[in-house]
């Protein structure tokens, strides 16, 4: 470029920039000579320095302007809130910035966070994340799915489909493989057809799929018509083995509860909880009252037939509350007879326990990334625990039913003993039933969870021998001992020696990705339903799916690649 007349010169020879010098400069600058000439130079070259930083500036302040819009849309997908909240986010920054620094509001003025703008960087972040899948995906040398279907606002069945794929390192990787609308039936094939859609669109292999999880709907599990029935058969057109098939462990555990007949005790305390909370004077006065008594709780809670494990707070605070509740009722003319029956105490103290217990279990079993091996365990756990309160009730020790060890120190009559063992073993039986299919796994379950203490007789051929020589290993035994979580067993395996071990560590890499649960699917659902709203109910389908991958990913879209393909 000619620091002169700022003119490119197309080849940048000597020749050339002579005769430009000469053509169209020489006349102007003929008599600078010595000392002015050089002064003349630099100065024009700190002209051109200037005017070429001036630009450089702006062009960073434009790639700055557009990378904070992604980062507020990336926000406002993050959190659930509306495209348009883009615009009020603008305008209560510019107020702030009228007090702070009103000097560089022309420079935040040049963010755009229209709705439009935020809905095109949602949808750029959504392809972004969706590439960083696709290309982790091509490393899988292992993966699982897990998928659940439910019905949006607007009555759209909506498919979630997850993944969980281990490569050669064993670094996992779990995240949203699509949600297919299924505008039509949801039958076994259409589920099975939008399978075959993710599977195409991300490149993923039925060679490696490893198992499929569900929520044992009738159009997932069953006959060849339906989900597991298709991927069987289509296993089997390939010559392959067919997947792990496994009901969600939530699902089952929170059928487990339902089992429990106490709903003359539920009753009684939704009549009374409704009496005191449907009418804003009684819930008022009954709170004023509870405060004037200096109780431990301020209200009692709603209770909501959807979240059946919420039972467990609301009938605990109503259990501890109930002789408050007693004199406010009588105090508004309104008086429940039984609740001064002591068999419906006595049922009251005995459901409050043991849905305590269940709902115990429940948060043990809910979180992402957990492996089959420790949610299996949890059951377990849970099941042994209801032997040990079994032989207790026996003897009438309430060491782990506080309710019922309350209300013995009260005269409320003769403990139902029957009745509660009755209850515990119909518990017992529940679980032995809805977890007797995953009890067929439980043998290379154990083997994963624990190699060092296994018969290697029972292992399958291809393990034995590597399994004896792991066994004998001390070091490796010693280091086994010392594992203190569920990713520290996964990085056992990671570092075992590729060649003394490699049937050990693709068994491992096997069962570090298979999903327990479809956990990750409900709490997806939840995030679907608060942004496919009343309020919400026109977002798009493709919409839809892009908010609920930034949502859930734990991935980090390249905003930097993306402000650079805006700027070319």
């Amino acid at each position: 470029m000619c620091i002169i007349c700022k003119e490119t010169i197309a080849v940048l020879k000597e020749y050339n920039i002579k005769r430009h010098y000469e053509t169209k400069h020489k006349d102007k600058f003929k008599n600078l000579e010595g000392k002015e000439r050089v002064e003349k130079f630099n100065f024009l070259k700190k002209n051109l320095n200037f005017q070429q930083n001036i630009f450089k500036k702006k062009c960073e302040q434009n790639v700055s302007t557009v990378r904070a819009s992604y980062r507020v849309a990336q926000l406002i997908a993050k959190e659930s809130k509306s495209f348009s909240d883009g615009e009020f986010v603008k305008k209560c920054m510019l107020h702030v910035i009228d007090e702070i620094c009103p000097e560089n509001k022309c420079l935040f003025e040049q963010v755009s966070l229209s709705r439009q703008t935020i809905t095109r960087r949602i949808e750029d972040l959504g392809l972004n994340l969706f590439e960083q899948v696709q290309d982790r995906v091509k490393h899988f040398q292992y993966f699982s799915i897990a998928l659940d279907e439910s019905t949006d606002m607007v009555d759209t069945a909506q498919l979630l489909i997850f993944l969980r794929g281990v490569n050669a390192n064993f670094e996992i990787t779990e995240e949203l493989g699509a949600l297919e609308s299924l505008s039509d039936t949801t039958t076994g094939e259409d589920i099975f057809k939008a399978l075959l859609n993710t599977f195409k669109n991300l490149g993923l292999d039925f060679e490696n799929l490893v198992s499929i999880t569900t929520d044992g709907a009738k159009s997932m599990i069953g006959s060849k018509s339906r989900l597991i029935g298709r991927i069987n058969s289509k296993m089997s057109e390939l010559n392959l083995s067919p997947p792990i098939g496994i009901h969600c462990i939530v699902h089952q555990q929170a059928l487990c509860g339902k089992v429990l007949d106490l709903e003359n005790v539920m009753s009684i305390v939704v009549q009374i909880i409704n009496f005191i909370r449907s009418h804003g004077l009684n819930h008022r006065q009954f709170q004023n009252f509870l405060s004037e008594i200096e109780s431990e709780y301020k209200d009692v809670l709603y209770h909501s037939n959807v979240r059946w494990l919420s039972r467990e707070k609301i009938l605990k605070r109503f259990f501890f509350l109930r002789h408050e509740i007693e004199i406010f009722l009588i105090e508004k003319n309104k008086q429940y007879t039984r609740l001064n029956d002591g068999e419906l105490l006595w049922d009251l103290a005995i459901l409050t326990d043991i849905t305590h217990h269940l709902n115990l279990l429940n948060l043990k079993l809910q979180g992402k990334e957990k492996l089959v091996s420790t949610l299996l365990g949890s059951v377990k756990a849970f099941q042994n625990k209801l032997s040990l309160f079994l032989n207790q009730i026996e003897e009438l020790n309430f060491s782990h039913f506080e309710c019922c060890a309350t209300l013995k120190t009260e005269d409320c009559g003769i403990f139902p003993k029957q009745r509660c063992i009755k209850i515990i073993n119909t518990l017992i039986r529940e679980f032995e039933n809805r977890f007797k299919d995953i009890r067929t796994k439980e043998p290379i379950i154990h083997l994963f969870e624990n190699p060092f203490n296994i018969n290697p007789e029972i292992v399958e051929a291809s393990l034995q021998l590597e399994i004896i020589e792991l066994q004998s290993n001390n070091s490796l035994r010693t280091t086994f001992n010392n594992l203190t979580s569920s990713q520290n067993l996964v990085q056992f395996y990671s570092n075992l020696s590729e060649e003394d071990f490699p049937n050990v560590r693709k068994f491992a890499a096997k069962m570090s990705c298979i999903f327990g649960s479809t956990y990750i699917c409900e709490q997806v659902f939840s995030t679907m339903k608060i942004n496919k709203s009343k309020t919400r109910s026109r977002i798009t389908n493709e919409h839809l799916h892009v908010v609920l991958r930034v949502n859930s990913t734990k991935l980090e879209p390249n905003i930097n690649v993306l402000c650079q393909q805006k700027q070319a």
